[in-house]
């Protein structure tokens, strides 16, 4: 950062100011980031591609029914054969159900199972405005119009009782999930620092970045276009605390070791500014353009996470590199109590731990990196115990939900699909064809097969599956019914529904997959290019950090299947994992080799390298463990999903400080030397011998 810049923020009156107009932000952002909720779009098929077959069937479906509609199935079972009175009982429910606020349809009659041991009720549901966040209490009262007794059993099925319970798990995200990450992050920065003030102050300003993120990605959600959902919001809200209070890590180390050289802290601070803003910039600038990549996904979904998390960060650095240094030099030396930085005294980071690492690795840098390597290449070949090719409904929570077995007790005496039927639009010409063609599709029930409606030339048809609607099997009935129907001549017939969302959702994850990793593998490489100013340096970076995403990859893995019992992992978990690690793996890079470069132009590479681990070891490794943290209470929701990305993204971060960073790299540095650099002029320096003995302790620039 410009001296005049650091100045400014620290400066003995204009810090009171900063202080006043950061507040004023926070507090008015805080209120638009209340309302995040009442914009998010939790439906499934918003997330889509607009060019997917589905997307166009719901487009081109609207005349025939409501998009804000949706379906719920009542069921009545009793296992000895339903009674005239348990009909009896249906038709009253059904009544009841249909004076439910928000419940428009609501089928006159119990349709009844072959067996004769069920009968179900369908009730239509408006959504409106409100989106999932009604449906959970609609469907409770609609829980609580229906009567079981003397052996009656009822349960609500459908995807209105599956969009409810998961409108149910993602319903304290913006708390349960905040107050957990502050928590776990509270008491690492308590055992980090042992100061209680300062964990409050590091709190303090991470929870203030979290609230004007939210509000700046409401506004762009609002009035932008921008689309978000729980599970980006939740995201968003860990991601932005774990980076904040990284970055602040990071200038804190800096500022408490200018503090040991200046006895003005507001010098201190001007000068941690200088020496430490440049890197932290540079890891915030890289991560924005690493999740900007996502925009060039198909997924919606992913899509936005891409500006919505770019939104974040770059609102972390603000209040990090603006408010909270203003917030130091305000508050004093005290803050570091009860171990308070005194001008004179000796830096730690000379004698430390991480200087003692440094120290043994130097004794055999080859042989380090090589059995490091070896280690991380053997970890991941766990991957192969990763079934990232979606989960269906029931695989998808880590606790049991009422909607998921009332839909398996429903698949139990009526298709597999009912409630969820196959959607498909054709030209009203060819409609009877169709409706052959797809009576004619295995999976599909034939008699259920009509023709709905007719409007503008076009046709609607539907069609219930005769297996589970979130199967496989459902999914290859959705391909089979494409295929059939595609081959009418004159149809532009188009398959959609619930099952072809989902399914279509699969297709272009997976498509997103192999299209954005290479991007931002070429991104973080031209990044650190042009900050190390080498070309050698970014290769072997961007190696270390591939290395360090396949081992986080091959942990997670091993642990999903014999520890977690998860089934598998949704098709865009690989590219979230990476995007996250990669991404803010790629920080820990940059804090490291740009303290190493900032040495090595003194003291030479090698010592340079030493020297960087001992600065910067410590603090890099709380960060990391701050991180891991964060992402860890994505855990405290009943979503596989989230909890195997937190899982992931903390195990890697993890895997990244302790291992890849301060042992791989630094062996790596030691052992290719100044030739790291190439091809810039620092790779012609000559290095300084790292041997030195005890009374001779290698002194950072800081001190001179």
């Amino acid at each position: 950062m410009n001296r005049s810049i650091a100045g400014w923020v620290t400066h003995h009156w204009a810090k009171w100011i900063v202080l006043v107009l950061s507040l004023v932000i926070i507090l008015g952002a805080g209120s638009l980031g209340a309302k995040l909720t009442s914009v998010q779009e939790n439906d499934i098929a918003s997330w889509l591609p607009g060019d997917a077959e589905s997307t166009k069937v719901i487009q081109k479906s609207a005349q025939f029914s409501d998009p804000d509609a949706i379906p719920a199935v009542v069921l009545f079972v009793r296992d000895t054969g339903l009674t005239p009175a348990d009909l009896a009982t249906a038709r009253s429910d059904a009544a009841k159900i249909a004076k439910v606020t928000g419940v428009t349809d609501v089928t006159a009659e119990p349709i009844p199972s072959q067996d004769g041991q069920a009968a179900q009720v369908i009730a239509t549901i408006n959504m409106g405005n409100d989106g999932w966040d009604k449906l959970p209490g609609i469907v409770d009262e609609m829980k609580h119009a229906t009567r079981g007794s003397g052996g009656l059993e009822v349960r609500i099925a459908g995807p209105a009782a599956l969009g409810a319970d998961q409108a149910e798990a993602f319903s304290g995200i913006d708390g349960i999930l905040l107050l957990a990450a502050l928590l776990i992050v509270f008491v690492i920065l308590l055992v980090t620092y042992r100061s209680l003030q300062l964990a409050i102050l590091f709190l303090l300003c991470g929870v203030g970045a979290v609230s004007t993120a939210q509000g700046a990605v409401y506004l762009l959600a609002k009035y932008g276009g921008l689309t978000v959902n729980g599970q980006s919001a939740g995201i968003l809200s860990v991601l932005v605390l774990g980076a904040g209070v990284d970055y602040a890590l990071l200038l804190v180390a800096r500022y408490r070791e200018e503090l040991h050289n200046y006895e003005d802290r507001h010098e201190a601070m001007r000068h941690a500014l200088h020496r430490a803003a440049p890197a932290v910039i540079a890891s915030g600038a890289t991560v924005i353009i690493g999740l900007l990549c996502l925009l060039f996904a198909q997924m919606n979904s992913t899509s936005s996470l891409g500006p919505v998390g770019a939104a974040g960060i770059a609102i972390a650095l603000l209040v990090m590199l603006i408010t909270l240094p203003a917030l130091l030099v305000i508050v004093g030396r005290w803050i570091f109590w009860p171990f308070v930085p005194r001008f004179g005294d000796p830096i730690k980071s000379e004698t430390g731990m991480w200087s003692k690492v440094g120290s043994r690795i130097a004794r055999r840098p080859r042989a380090v990196w090589i059995g490091t390597s070896l280690v991380l290449v053997g970890l991941t070949f766990g991957i192969a115990q990763l079934d990232a090719n979606g989960l269906s409904n029931e695989e998808s929570f880590t606790q049991a939900q009422p909607s998921v077995a009332a839909e398996k007790k429903l698949s139990e005496h009526f298709p597999g699909g009912a409630g969820s039927p196959l959607a498909v639009v054709a030209a009203t010409d060819q409609a009877q064809a169709v409706k052959q063609a797809l009576r004619g599709v295995e999976g599909l029930d034939p008699s259920s097969v009509e023709i709905k409606g007719e409007a503008g030339g076009t046709s609607y048809l539907e069609g219930t599956l005769t297996s589970a609607p979130d199967s496989s099997a459902a999914f290859a009935t959705v391909e089979a019914a494409r295929t059939a129907v595609h081959a009418v001549p004159g149809a532009d017939a188009q398959v959609g529904g619930n099952t072809a969302v989902n399914k279509d959702v699969q297709s272009a994850s997976s498509a997103d997959n192999k299209l954005i990793i290479p991007i931002i593998l070429v991104v973080v490489l031209l990044v650190l290019a042009l900050l190390l100013r080498s070309i050698a340096a970014p290769v072997i970076l961007l190696v270390t950090v591939v290395l360090s995403f396949g081992a986080a990859l091959g942990i997670s893995g091993l642990v999903f299947h014999h520890v977690f019992n998860f089934a598998g992992a949704d098709s865009s978990f690989p590219l979230f994992a990476f995007v996250f690690l990669v991404a803010l793996g790629i920080d820990y890079n940059i804090f490291l080799m740009t303290r190493v470069r900032e040495e090595s132009l003194k003291h030479g590479t090698r010592r340079g390298a030493l020297i960087g681990l001992g600065a910067t070891g410590g603090v890099i490794t709380s960060a990391g463990f701050v991180l891991a943290g964060t992402f860890a209470a994505l855990a405290t929701l009943p979503i596989v999903f989230l909890a195997e990305l937190g899982f992931a993204v903390a195990v890697g971060v993890l895997l990244d400080t302790i291992i890849v960073r301060s042992v791989l790299v630094t062996a790596l540095n030691l052992d290719i030397g100044r030739h790291i650099w190439w091809p810039s002029q620092l790779a012609h320096k000559k290095d300084v011998p790292v041997g030195q003995s005890r009374d001779e302790p290698i002194r950072s620039t800081a001190d001179a």
